[in-house]
């Protein structure tokens, strides 16, 4: 089980590429031993907040704190022992097998000059089979579906076997059963292990579904935050989205269901 706190926040946090703002006097608390879905329009900061998070990328302002201590102040080993992070679309080194990628999440637990141990190959061995990649582990990792290569990755982070596991996009470009797939993981991990995770999603429906908390930004700023059920209805979706829409409960799970008004054209396209 994780360790009590794993907290993450930001506070007057400013989050720049050269000249041009992204994200702009944040102040935001993710709680620790939850799931944190982070929410909003295209081009809005959720992938930039996350380096900002994991310390990516440097603020321009502001301070990120880890249970209290500013992640800048910790050595990137110590950080990486606390904090694993699957970024999004992250580049496979060539011709690199499955296992031969989990086994570099086991680089922050390595001290210099000792061997491989059996408790490294356990957490590869581990993570492998939570992920249900064991039968890949000889693959070359360029040479499987997406589905497959997403979990790959998420094998890797958990072996690096942090309490606390940042996740930018993870369904981006899976299909849905595999978009389940990945969610179910995320969601047994959490439950089984008790690691905290922030989750960077694009469909509503899920992250209202998988999440606990929900943090909706819009233009770089903070435009709600706190449990889906109580964030998440038809003006904040016009507001952030600009979307009409009805929000009613999941007939499966009774989570926040965002359903779209439909428009004249859409109307017409569909009875056509």
């Amino acid at each position: 089980m994780s360790a009590p706190g794993n907290q993450l926040s930001a506070h007057g946090l400013d989050l720049r590429y050269g000249d041009r703002l992204i994200v702009g006097g944040l102040d935001l608390v993710l709680p620790g031993g939850a799931v944190t879905a982070v929410v909003g329009p295209n081009a809005c900061g959720k992938s930039t907040l996350l380096r900002g998070l994991t310390r990516l990328l440097a603020p321009a302002a502001g301070t990120v704190m880890l249970d209290g201590s500013d992640i800048h102040r910790m050595s990137a080993r110590a950080l990486a022992l606390r904090m694993g992070l699957l970024p999004q679309q992250p580049v496979t080194p060539d011709a690199i097998t499955v296992e031969a990628l989990v086994r570099l999440g086991r680089y922050p637990h390595q001290k210099l000059l000792s061997p491989w141990s059996a408790a490294d190959q356990r957490a590869v061995d581990e993570a492998l089979e939570r992920t249900g990649t064991t039968a890949l582990r000889d693959q070359p990792v360029d040479r499987l579906s997406g589905g497959q290569r997403q979990r790959a990755w998420i094998a890797l982070a958990l072996a690096q076997d942090t309490d606390l596991l940042l996740l930018d996009e993870p369904t981006t470009f899976l299909d849905l059963r595999h978009q389940l797939d990945v969610l179910d993981l995320v969601a047994e991990l959490h439950a089984e292990a008790g690691r905290t995770v922030v989750m960077v999603l694009h469909d509503l429906g899920q992250a209202a579904r998988y999440a606990d908390h929900l943090v909706v930004l819009k233009a770089g700023r903070l435009a709600a935050a706190g449990a889906p059920a109580d964030v998440l209805d038809a003006e904040l979706v016009r507001s952030v989205f600009d979307v009409d829409c009805r929000v009613i409960p999941d007939p499966e799970t009774g989570t926040p269901l965002v359903i779209p008004k439909a428009t004249t054209k859409r109307t017409a396209n569909a009875s056509g």
